[in-house]
C-alpha cells in the first residue's frame, strides 16, 4: 500500500494541537493564579472596609457620648486614613479584576484555538481513512483483475488442453 501523501500535514498538525494544549494549561494556570490573588485582595479590601465601619461607629459613639473636641479631630485624622488605605484595597480588586477579565479572555481565546486545531486534525485523519478505503478498493480492484486474468488463462489452457486430448483421441480411434 502507498504511503498517505499527507502523513507530514498530519504530523504537523499534531504537533500544532499538542502545542495548543499546552498553550491552554498554561493560560489556565495563570488564570487560577490570578484568581488567587483576586480572593486574597478581595480579602483584604473586606478587612479594611470592616475596619473603616468599626472606626466610623465608634466616632459615631464618641459622639453621642460627648467626648472632646481634640479627641474627636484625632479619631477623624484616624478615619481618613482608613478611607485612604480602603481605596486603595478597592482599587487593587478593580485591577485585579480587570487581570482576571484579560486572563479568562486569553484563556478563551485558547480554547477556541484547540478546538480550531482539534477539528483540522479530525479532518486529516477522517481523509486518510478515505484515503485508505479507495487505496484498499483499488488494490482489491486490482488483484481481482489479476485473478479474472489468471482465471481467464488457465479456463483457456485447459480448453486448448482439452481440445488436444479430444484431437489426440480421434486420431487414436482414426488409428485403431
Amino acid at each position: 500500500m502507498n504511503q498517505y501523501p499527507l502523513e507530514q500535514v498530519i504530523h504537523i498538525k499534531k504537533k500544532r494541537f499538542d502545542e495548543a494544549v499546552k498553550v491552554l494549561e498554561a493560560k489556565k494556570e495563570i488564570l487560577e493564579k490570578a484568581y488567587e490573588t483576586l480572593f486574597d485582595l478581595t480579602e483584604e479590601f473586606t478587612q479594611a472596609d470592616n475596619h473603616k465601619k468599626a472606626k466610623l461607629e465608634q466616632i459615631r459613639q464618641e459622639l453621642d457620648s460627648g467626648t472632646t473636641s481634640e479627641k474627636i479631630l484625632q479619631m477623624k485624622a484616624y478615619f481618613k486614613n482608613v478611607e485612604e488605605e480602603v481605596k486603595e484595597k478597592k482599587k487593587k480588586v478593580d485591577d485585579q479584576q480587570i487581570i482576571v477579565n484579560n486572563a479568562q479572555e486569553q484563556v478563551d481565546i485558547a480554547t477556541d484555538d484547540l478546538f480550531q486545531k482539534k477539528k483540522d486534525l479530525e479532518k486529516l485523519e477522517l481523509h486518510k481513512k478515505e484515503w485508505q478505503k479507495e487505496e484498499n478498493y483499488k488494490i482489491q480492484k486490482k488483484d481481482q483483475s489479476e485473478q479474472d486474468e489468471q482465471g481467464s488463462t488457465s479456463f483457456n489452457r485447459l480448453k486448448r488442453e482439452q481440445k488436444l486430448r479430444e484431437k489426440k483421441d480421434r486420431s487414436e480411434g482414426n488409428k485403431s
